[in-house]
């Protein structure tokens, strides 16, 4: 494949709210946009058609997880990822930091990087920020992130700001890294925000991490337990140091609500397991919340889940029939609840952009905000938490 280089073209703002287009050598995709998660090379149930089907254009892979099993080397031969997983779209991966720091007492962090030990068979193994991103440039993705040291909710600010000025020196390390490779001159590499919550921790990663010309800014250590208020007032004050001119991307987010109050805060791009792994729990997206699709009211309902959704499940099939497929553990349930949640993000992020474009995303944000009620703060606060913990494996 010629390689094009990567680039971002900013077509228009709506107040902080931003429209624009990422080139990469496997396409061009409009922003703001949603990365459904393919961690090892596949989205969970669906195959990459149905994918693009549902309107996907990006999708994000796992570097840990790839690097593991089969095995960078591996994908490499049979054709990068994009060959390896018959993607023929753009493709993100991250570096696999936070599964390393994930592995709790079965990993060491010092300067030099990461060692840990495999949660698949107890292999010892040793993340550095070269081998991170040498494992990017092997998988061949069009964005690869740099390498950073995660730090877990609720550490004090000497421990956030341990971990923010080590990923500050791993991230000039990236850049260099990458930069003197001769990693193939399309791939783009996004330099990683931290900080945790600490307001002034966060100013000066912002302005750190900013003055490194990485080819977009990707804010990190954010849903991984706060709450909602801190996570856009974050967003917010991180977006206001960043480049205009390059794109912005918002790290593990995938809840609707907060999509819209991301775009509002000036982000281009966003990624989560979110729709897919609620999905696979009977957890349906609608414009007023999300449903349970095993509970009994569902049980005789005739029209689709979702009366005002053009996808599949909802164009072909009744509520009723989903219902008793997840009641009868019926695998067709899971795969049709997956590619609904996932056409219901990325139709509303067509519908925002659409509304930056013509100048009216202040009111689509406050009449969706109005009718979609989120889940229960407590509820979801414990639910992350939980993930947060199993993510590493």
């Amino acid at each position: 494949m010629t390689a094009t280089a990567f680039s971002f073209q900013l077509e228009h703002t709506d107040g902080p709210a931003r429209a624009g287009q990422i080139r990469t050598p496997h396409g061009s995709a409009p922003t703001p946009l949603f990365m459904p998660v393919a961690t090892q090379a596949t989205v969970k149930g669906l195959t990459p058609e149905e994918v693009s089907e549902v309107g996907g254009q990006v999708v994000l892979s796992n570097a840990y997880h790839l690097y593991l099993r089969p095995g960078v080397g591996t994908v490499n031969s049979l054709g990068g990822l994009h060959g390896f997983m018959r993607w023929n779209g753009p493709i993100l991966t991250d570096s696999g930091g936070f599964q390393a720091f994930s592995m709790g007492s079965l990993r060491k962090v010092n300067d030099e990087g990461i060692r840990f030990r495999s949660h698949l068979d107890g292999s010892e193994h040793h993340f550095t920020p070269e081998l991170a991103t040498m494992n990017q440039v092997g998988l061949g993705a069009d964005i690869i992130m740099c390498f950073d040291q995660c730090i877990a909710y609720g550490a004090t600010e000497d421990e956030v700001r341990l971990a923010m000025e080590r990923t500050h020196r791993w991230a000039a390390e990236c850049h260099r890294i990458h930069r003197d490779s001769g990693a193939w001159p399309g791939q783009a590499l996004f330099g990683i925000v931290q900080g945790g919550t600490f307001p002034q921790l966060r100013d000066e990663s912002s302005k750190t991490i900013a003055a490194i010309p990485f080819d977009g800014y990707a804010v990190g250590g954010l849903a991984v337990g706060e709450n909602k208020e801190q996570l856009y007032g974050f967003t917010q004050q991180v977006t206001g140091h960043l480049s205009e001119d390059k794109p912005r991307y918002l790290m593990g987010v995938g809840s609707p609500e907060d999509l819209v109050e991301g775009v509002w805060r000036g982000i281009d791009m966003f990624d989560c397991a979110l729709p897919t792994r609620v999905a696979r729990n009977g957890a349906m997206f609608t414009p007023d919340g999300r449903i349970d699709i095993k509970k009994k009211r569902f049980s005789e309902k005739s029209g689709p889940v979702d009366e005002e959704c053009d996808c599949y499940a909802c164009a072909n099939y009744s509520a009723a029939y989903i219902h008793h497929l997840f009641r009868a553990r019926e695998i067709l349930g899971l795969r049709l609840a997956s590619a609904h949640n996932l056409r219901f993000l990325l139709r509303l992020m067509e519908r925002i952009r659409e509304a930056i474009l013509e100048d009216r995303f202040d009111s689509f944000r406050r009449r969706f905000l109005d009718r979609y009620r989120p889940t229960n703060e407590a509820a979801r606060q414990e639910h992350k938490l939980r993930w947060l913990q199993e993510r590493g494996t």
